[in-house]
């Protein structure tokens, strides 16, 4: 679904406190970020050079690194410092950055968590990417209904990606763009997009912020849009029939702000094309984006 567009000359990326070229960047076979996807991750979009919601970014890694007891995260202030040096370093005008703190290298392979005080392994890089100006903004993605497998903690931001890239690839092979996921009849969310509908009644339905979704800082961001007089919202978890029975559809996401979602299980929904409540959030945000920039 993102659309990237890597950059003609080498990038430059943060390991560890030093801006290197990605190809002198190396991690040890022995981090366990690489042998038990012991890491945390964030990725900050960039419009006009600036952060988008960095602050909820910062936090919820804060967050996700305490629910697995990893020590020593990063503070905001050095987390902003690495950002800003790579946007510049990169000549990032639009895109995302991506970061991660892994547990970092005992030394050696153990399910048990290292006795030491253990440093965490710290990573970041850019990726360009048109996020403003997107076609699938009119046109919609088409999704299909996958089952929810997933681990049950899935609000903590893992780097343990392997199900959803499972799934979007089981999604292309039936011809859609991405997949949403269900457990129990209800619909969880996207392969990494919160997912959202709106009832023939005018309101926007949203999943729960338990442990079964991860909580969206993009969605966060455009529910409390959405809330100054865009639309009613009611918060629950909604089944695979009604998101067919839609009015509209809708994801979130740091890589696509707001997408409309125009076809589920081959279904279409309205006339094919985004929605005027989709299209409203998508404007108010991108507003909201690049006025409250960093």
């Amino acid at each position: 679904m993102q659309a990237l567009a890597q950059s003609p000359r080498m990038r430059t990326v943060y390991l560890n406190g030093q801006f290197v070229p990605e190809s002198e960047a190396k991690v040890s076979v022995f981090d366990r970020g690489f042998l038990f996807a012991d890491a945390v991750y964030e990725v900050v979009s960039v419009i006009d050079a600036k952060l988008i919601d960095f602050e909820g970014h910062v936090v919820r890694l804060h967050r996700s690194m305490a629910e697995l007891k990893m020590p020593h995260p990063p503070t905001r202030e050095a987390l902003l410092s690495m950002c800003r040096e790579l946007v510049a370093r990169n000549d990032l005008v639009e895109g995302m950055i991506y970061f991660e703190v892994t547990r970092g290298n005992p030394g050696d392979r153990d399910f048990l968590f290292p006795a030491g005080d253990l440093q965490p392994t710290i990573v970041g890089f850019t990726q360009k990417a048109s996020l403003v100006d997107r076609p699938q903004a009119e046109s919609g993605l088409s999704v299909v209904m996958l089952p929810d497998r997933r681990w049950q903690m899935a609000h903590v931001k893992t780097t343990q990606l392997l199900y959803a890239s499972l799934m979007k690839a089981e999604a292309k092979s039936h011809g859609a763009d991405d997949a949403w996921l269900v457990r129990d009849g209800f619909v969880t969310e996207g392969t990494s997009q919160n997912a959202h509908i709106v009832t023939k009644q005018g309101k926007l339905v949203t999943h729960p912020l338990n442990s079964s979704i991860l909580h969206g800082i993009t969605q966060a961001s455009v529910l409390e849009l959405a809330r100054q007089g865009v639309v009613e919202i009611e918060t629950r978890a909604f089944t695979v029939e009604e998101a067919k029975d839609a009015a509209e559809a809708m994801v979130t996401a740091a890589s696509a702000f707001v997408l409309p979602v125009t076809r589920i299980d081959g279904v279409q929904l309205g006339d094919g094309k985004c929605g005027p409540i989709t299209r409203k959030l998508r404007e108010t945000y991108i507003e909201f984006a690049r006025n409250s920039a960093i």
